[in-house]
């Protein structure tokens, strides 16, 4: 019903679109500019790329408000968004999450060692009010970002310092507040540029105070409610009753991020950068463990992500000339810092248990662009990353202050380093067809040393060698100014990691994952034809289907530990799992999107995603539903300008996923679901209807928002934290 109600809405705007009998001389006058996108590592026109891509920028994020990255991406309509807290945000793009989707920021990959295929949270450390634009490119990036690029890559680019176009100093910023009430935000954030013609300075800061999340009081669902919490009351463990449990207690944190960028541009020909990015957060409560129950009373007296914290140092050099081997050539050297840690303690319980994670990694990126002629493009290039892991864990006892070793999450030292060569040709075959294809050989290694102190591993030390060849190929077709069609056929590839074949940790209450060091790369196969119908200022419409084969799969499944399937692990006796190339998943769905111009004013859009997977179950020997592929989901908007005024009523919403559709990972998480009539945990179908409005008067940009009108009680698929309820957000820019 809901397909055919969106083809039947299609159908409805394109009749609208015709009554509206626009003049062919007024179409070709108001012809824009082909969107351009970074693909390929390079800026090209969107209409000549095989893949689908959605695009946003800072006018659109300045209407948005989101109060992270994570929130912004989930605003584009097309990128699911799972929380397990409100510190958090793990994009799922086609079936895919976590370590099989790539974030990249400023041309430099983000993913690091110890990107897990449980829930990330990375991607808040991106600041939204720091950002230039961004672009989602679906289905496999490996060709140009190697492993992990297997759902999608969002490429982040961050704020640009600009040169002054004269010989008069450029001074130009803007001062930032931001106030939003569920859960009592306090956003401040300045940025500035001052250049000359040749040498240009940025520098952007946020500062962000969350307080904990309020709830919806509508839509039922009153599992969902924070009726209790814990507390530490005269050195005991007391389960307090919440006064207001609408009020998700524990969950507020708090962040900060820095860009800093200093740019020199002697002559046309060279362009140098370097940037700094900082981002650190406080604790972060995991609110998902802080609600979870064992024999009828909380678990957890304490269960915090310590402060995350980021730092990366990146170097950028462009060349341009017009002859030679190459017209363009851009290197990037960076150098990231990252630091994670998990703080944990049971109630009754004095022992604080505190692992801290450190990845030093490197990167360096030399990539080239060669105009054979007017007809034929040449991209190459080539890649290496290195990564080093620090792992660390201590008890200490909160009664006497005692700090005792126990076991890393991690094997400490442990290092993963890749290099690859690649590169990748376009053809204009005719004025209506056009011809890409690429290759990128990528080889890898992970090596591990095991302390066997806590856990007398059957090994000591591992090494695992990868190597993979990966490529895509793509046609695009247009028989018409206004129709392009799309075919792609295209490959991607994840290396195992440390957290792969190295970690040690509680999956689940009575679950324990340990190390496996027989692995090796799992591969996907995607395939995908799209249609775009593109009438500017009218009206423009697109449709992708897809579908994506993950072989070897990288499965968390069964697994013995010296023999035996259960160990005692944290006081606790769990079944062992292991990481392995066990199983085979299938992804498929199609992307669907319109937006119809009613005139220069009003617009209508709408964005709607139906994606299925599947994964064989070896325990039952079945396929069985893929943890990642979201609900039914997708968003419709309309939207009105006039001079400096801008308002948008849109609706975000999601469908059911029954019990029997549920992963059988995500089933006995019975603490985060709704139960249905046979008491059974499901995820249940919601939606939000949103306003939004921003008026420019000269330099100041007043911002209002009522997300969640009607107030709605939900919790989105997979998540632990419940969604706000009612939110009035206001915000005032100030530019100069």
């Amino acid at each position: 019903m809901k397909l055919l109600f969106s083809v039947l809405a299609v159908l409805c705007a394109v009749q609208t679109l015709n009554a509206q009998n626009f003049k062919d001389s007024l179409d070709k006058a108001k012809e824009l500019d082909p969107v351009m996108v970074y693909y390929n590592r390079w800026e090209r026109k969107i209409n000549e790329v095989p893949n689908r891509i959605t695009k946003f920028n800072l006018k659109q994020q300045r209407l948005q408000n989101p109060q992270t990255m994570a929130d912004a991406l989930g605003l584009t309509g097309e990128v699911f968004i799972q929380k397990s807290q409100l510190g958090g945000g793990s994009p799922m793009i086609r079936g895919f999450a976590t370590n099989r989707v790539l974030i990249v920021v400023d041309g430099v990959r983000m993913n690091n060692a110890i990107y897990r295929s449980g829930n990330l949270q990375n991607v808040i450390s991106f600041d939204p009010l720091a950002l230039e634009d961004a672009e989602v490119i679906f289905g496999p990036g490996s060709l140009m970002y190697g492993s992990d690029a297997i759902g999608g890559v969002m490429d982040f680019h961050t704020l640009q310092s600009k040169f002054s176009s004269n010989n008069k100093a450029l001074v130009k910023g803007d001062a930032f507040l931001r106030y939003a009430t569920a859960n009592n935000e306090k956003t401040s954030h300045v940025n500035f540029n001052i250049a000359g013609k040749k040498f240009a300075f940025l520098t952007s800061l946020t500062v962000s105070d969350f307080g904990d999340l309020r709830m919806g009081k509508n839509g039922g669902q009153n599992s969902y409610l924070r009726r209790e919490y814990v507390e530490r009351i005269n050195n005991a463990d007391v389960i307090v009753a919440n006064p207001d449990p609408y009020v998700q207690k524990q969950s507020g944190y708090n962040q900060t991020n820095l860009l800093t960028k200093l740019r020199y541009k002697p002559n046309e020909h060279w362009d140098l950068q370097y940037g700094f990015h900082y981002s650190k957060t406080g604790n972060i409560p995991r609110y998902d463990r802080l609600i979870e129950y064992a024999s009828g009373n909380l678990r957890f007296a304490e269960w915090n992500y310590g402060p995350q914290f980021w730092t990366m140092h990146t170097t950028q050099i462009q060349h341009k000339q017009l002859a030679g081997l190459y017209n363009e050539a851009r290197l990037v050297v960076a150098y990231q810092q990252y630091e994670e840690s998990r703080i944990d303690r049971r109630r009754n319980n004095n022992n604080r248990r505190t692992q801290t994670e450190q990845v030093n990694a490197f990167s360096l990126n030399l990539d080239f662009t060669k105009a054979i002629d007017a007809s034929q493009e040449l991209f190459y290039g080539a890649e290496w990353v290195s990564n080093q892991v620090g792992s660390t864990a201590t008890n200490l006892n909160i009664s006497n202050n005692v700090l005792t070793k126990v076991a890393t999450r991690y094997p400490d030292g442990s290092k993963w380093q890749s290099f690859a060569l690649y590169s990748s040709y376009k053809k204009v075959i005719s004025s209506t067809v056009n011809f890409s294809g690429g290759l990128r050989f990528n080889s890898g290694s992970t090596e591990a040393r095991f302390d066997t102190s806590f856990f007398k591993f059957p090994f000591t030390s591992a090494r695992i060698n990868n190597n993979s060849l990966t490529g895509n190929i793509g046609l695009v077709y247009k028989p018409h100014e206004r129709w392009q069609f799309n075919v792609l056929a295209s490959t991607g590839f994840r290396m195992p990691n440390i957290d792969d074949i190295g970690k040690v940790f509680e999956s689940a209450p009575g679950n324990v994952v340990v190390p496996n060091t027989n692995l090796t790369s799992e591969y996907a196969w995607n395939y995908e034809i799209g249609l775009q119908y593109n009438h500017p200022n009218h009206f423009n419409y697109y449709v992708s289907v897809f579908t994506t084969s993950l072989r070897n799969a990288l499965t968390n499944r069964p697994f013995q530990f010296n023999g035996q399937d259960s160990i005692i692990y944290d006081g606790v006796k769990s079944r062992v799992t292991a990481i392995q190339n066990v199983a085979v998943a299938r992804v498929w769905g199609i992307q669907l999107g319109w937006e119809l111009n009613f005139n220069k004013h009003l617009k209508w859009q709408t964005k709607l995603n139906w994606i299925n997977g599947q994964e064989t179950d070896d325990v039952k020997n079945e396929q069985v539903p893929l943890r990642h592929a979201p609900p039914f989901f997708g968003s419709t908007a309309f939207q009105w300008q006039y001079h400096g005024f801008a308002f948008e009523l849109n609706a975000q919403f999601n469908g059911q996923i029954t019990n029997a559709n549920l992963a059988p990972s995500e089933q006995v998480k019975t603490t985060i679901y709704a139960v249905d009539a046979n008491g059974k945990p499901f995820s249940p179908e919601w939606y939000t209807l949103n306003l939004k409005a921003n008026y420019q008067m000269g330099k100041m940009l007043f911002n209002i928002g009522w997300e969640n009108l009607t107030n709605q009680r939900y919790r989105p698929y997979s998540s632990g934290i419940v969604a706000p309820g009612s939110n009035f957000i206001t915000s005032i820019r100030y530019s100069f």
